[in-house]
């Protein structure tokens, strides 16, 4: 049945479904319980499914991923949801030095399908600490999966994929495209694995990579463009680790010209391993540099300034006009 739903309600339609599938799925997190969480993403879920499977945590972030570990270990399936992004410093030391190294220290007899979701990103008007794009932080950590679902259909399905999957995977979810709105047909299977890209938009003078909340922006700067009489290719990468490169290199080799587009800091950025990637590969192919659009190296700023700090419509087609003249 077809019916029109919010990226956050795909989420949570997601793990309703993810539940009722498998009964060893758990979620667990601050005020998810009775509250349904800040965002209200996991509202109705412990009404319907008790509070042994919808579990309101302590405000302790290393300690809900550390009981993820444990649940792990004894073969649940537990989705751990950090409240914002900038809460999850604290449980950094378990993520990366247990969840993600387990498998890998037990030469794969333990399997560690522990999902850890985190909003990300700015433009809610939120104080310090809630407005931050960590995701090159744990893509950079072997052992992890991290993936952004940009759309609500996508939330929908991927979140089940993510649960589904037996490595742990980091699932940045982008805050301020919670309340985006698309058509969902649950009989319809998902068009894509969890760690592939899709070409949200054809084009044929430069490919547009991005991800999670950025994915409305380029669509935006794509159909602008037109009007410069401009085609741009806009990719959403799904996925920061593993990146699906085949689709990347193929998109590049088309458009000849490569633009990326992030809210996490330019220095360092998942932009820049793109670009080194892109280079590599594509080389001889690329009419110019690979360039990016991204957030300012500094912290993120004031509510009242964020306007200024994050990637924009006229910022994307600054850099492609600087990309096209080469």
């Amino acid at each position: 049945m077809m019916a029109k739903i919010s990226l956050g309600k795909g989420i949570n339609m997601g793990l309703r479904a993810a539940m009722e599938a498998d009964p060893k799925v758990v979620v667990m997190g601050e005020d998810i319980g009775k509250l349904g969480g800040v965002f209200r993403v996991t509202e109705g879920l412990q009404k319907d499914f008790g509070e042994d499977r919808v579990i309101d945590t302590p405000l302790a972030e290393s300690g809900i991923i550390g009981t993820a570990v444990g649940l792990a270990l004894r073969g649940y399936r537990p989705v751990c949801e950090i409240q914002f992004d900038g809460f999850v410093f604290p449980a950094y030391d378990q993520i990366i030095n247990q969840v993600a190294k387990m498998h890998y220290r037990s030469l794969g007899k333990i399997k560690m399908p522990v999902v850890i979701r985190i909003p990300f990103g700015g433009g809610i008007g939120a104080v310090e600490h809630h407005s931050e794009s960590p995701e090159s932080l744990f893509a950079h950590v072997a052992g992890l999966k991290v993936v952004s679902c940009g759309d609500p259909v996508d939330a929908y399905w991927m979140i089940q994929q993510a649960i589904a999957s037996d490595d742990p995977v980091v699932f940045f979810e982008p805050k301020r495209r919670y309340h985006e709105k698309a058509e969902l047909d649950e009989s319809v299977p998902p068009a894509l694995p969890l760690h592939q890209s899709k070409v949200i938009r054809e084009g044929t003078d430069a490919t547009l990579f991005c991800w999670g909340p950025m994915v409305k922006t380029c669509v935006q700067a794509a159909e602008a463009a037109v009007e410069d009489g401009r085609q741009l290719e806009v990719v959403d990468l799904r996925t920061i680790s593993p990146l699906d490169l085949p689709a990347i290199f193929a998109s590049v080799k088309k458009t000849r010209r490569a633009v990326v587009v992030h809210e996490a800091p330019f220095t360092l950025g998942p932009g820049a391993e793109l670009a080194a990637r892109i280079t590599e590969e594509c080389f001889y192919h690329l009419e110019a540099p690979v360039l990016r659009v991204a957030g300012f190296d500094m912290p993120y700023p004031p509510s009242r300034m964020e306007e200024e700090y994050l990637p924009d419509l006229d910022r994307v087609l600054d850099v492609v006009d600087r990309v096209m003249e080469y």
